[in-house]
């Protein structure tokens, strides 16, 4: 197949979507599908072995290391040269509006993905009275699809309820095994993370520093765990009031870490904390409980779907910073409790392969297309 793929978001940029993306790309070009990638300006000219056609951009004020990709006649001439059999528009909104607008006049089948709850991001932002009229925007933009496809189900059951058609669930994720196992776990990894505080228990947190994240509860959350080192894994908008917010306490804020030291930090931590309740699904859940990391996570959005309260994990009330620090206390305590959910988090998570997500699209791309799949052997 000849697959056009349309993102908001690329590399250097760290997020689910990138994740996802990344391994979906290996994935289907190692099925034998041609792929194509429309990104904005930041992304590399290449992207795992995909040619990437760049779009003029502009930086986000109050996310700078965000860029919207505008879409351009030159978007236009690289589609009509490859003759796509599908184009898949992943979280449309600006680039992605605009190359469906293409897309229809090439004929080419639209299959669109739904990972980020955007309109709901404007309420950390002051923009709330805007949330309506965003809904409106993603929704006129998804319905052109032939399918939107969503990661978890209770996000499903949300866009129907707003009006979005077509919806199903699919390409639900995957994680790295190889990658995120337990056996990366190390005294080095866990002296880095905590600045040579290896004898406190571990809290990590993994994800962009930004209010959406509702990273502003892991002030509190420390606060009432006096007696564990907190190592903040990321970056973003709220890095500074946050590193204000938990000052005098035992912290650390490491920046991004990629590849084998975050996995090595996943493996090494006693718990992954997840505040945001916003999620679609929690791919970086996946991830530390890949690593056997028991997760502690806010009971919203996907997150319920990953994270199984009381086996893998454990899941607190959204804002209810008491609740989140008692359930890390818990597990804190309670090592064989703890021990056990790592063994439970680590096989669940060996079940999310990319390369079944990847064969899922794959179908979804050839329904889509009217191009009947290959019976299995």
């Amino acid at each position: 197949m000849r697959i056009a793929i349309v993102t908001e978001t690329a590399p250097p940029n760290v997020n689910g979507v990138v994740t996802r993306l990344g391994h979906t790309i290996r994935e289907l070009r190692a099925l034998g599908d041609e792929v194509l990638v429309l990104a904005p300006s930041t992304a590399p000219s290449s992207w795992e072995g995909a040619i990437v056609v760049r779009a003029p951009s502009v930086r986000l004020p109050h996310y700078p290391e965000l860029s919207v990709g505008l879409p351009h006649l030159g978007l236009h001439g690289a589609l009509s040269k490859f003759r796509p059999d599908v184009v898949h528009a992943v979280n449309p909104v600006v680039l992605g509006a605009g190359t469906l607008v293409y897309a229809r006049t090439l004929g080419a089948p639209i299959v669109a993905s739904f990972h980020t709850h955007l309109p709901s991001y404007l309420r950390h932002y002051g923009l709330g009275a805007m949330e309506d009229l965003a809904w409106d925007l993603l929704r006129g933009i998804h319905n052109q699809a032939a399918v939107n496809l969503c990661v978890s189900g209770v996000i499903a059951d949300d866009i129907r309820r707003r009006g979005f058609q077509r919806v199903e669930v699919g390409w639900r994720g995957g994680v790295d095994t190889a990658l995120f196992h337990p056996g990366r776990a190390s005294l080095r990894a866990r002296r880095r993370l905590t600045h040579g505080r290896d004898r406190r228990p571990v809290v990590l947190y993994v994800g962009r520093i930004s209010a959406e994240k509702n990273v502003g509860l892991l002030g509190p959350i420390s606060a009432c765990l006096p007696e564990a080192h907190f190592a903040v894994v990321g970056d973003g908008p709220e890095l500074r009031p946050l590193k204000e917010a938990m000052k005098g306490r035992s912290a650390s804020f490491l920046g991004y870490l990629r590849g084998p030291k975050l996995a090595a930090a996943m493996a090494s931590a006693d718990v992954l904390v997840f505040p945001s309740a916003t999620e679609t699904l929690g791919l970086v859940a996946l991830e530390a409980m890949a690593a056997g990391t028991p997760v502690v996570a806010a009971a919203a959005g996907g997150l319920a779907e990953v994270v199984e309260d009381g086996r893998t994990g454990l899941l607190f009330p959204p804002d209810d910073a008491a609740a989140a620090a008692g359930s890390i206390r818990r597990l804190l305590e309670d090592r064989v409790e703890c021990q056990l959910m790592r063994v439970r988090a680590w096989r669940f998570a060996s079940g999310w392969t990319w390369e079944a997500a990847a064969l899922d699209l794959r179908g979804r791309y050839l329904k889509a297309a009217g191009i009947a799949q290959p019976r299995a052997a």
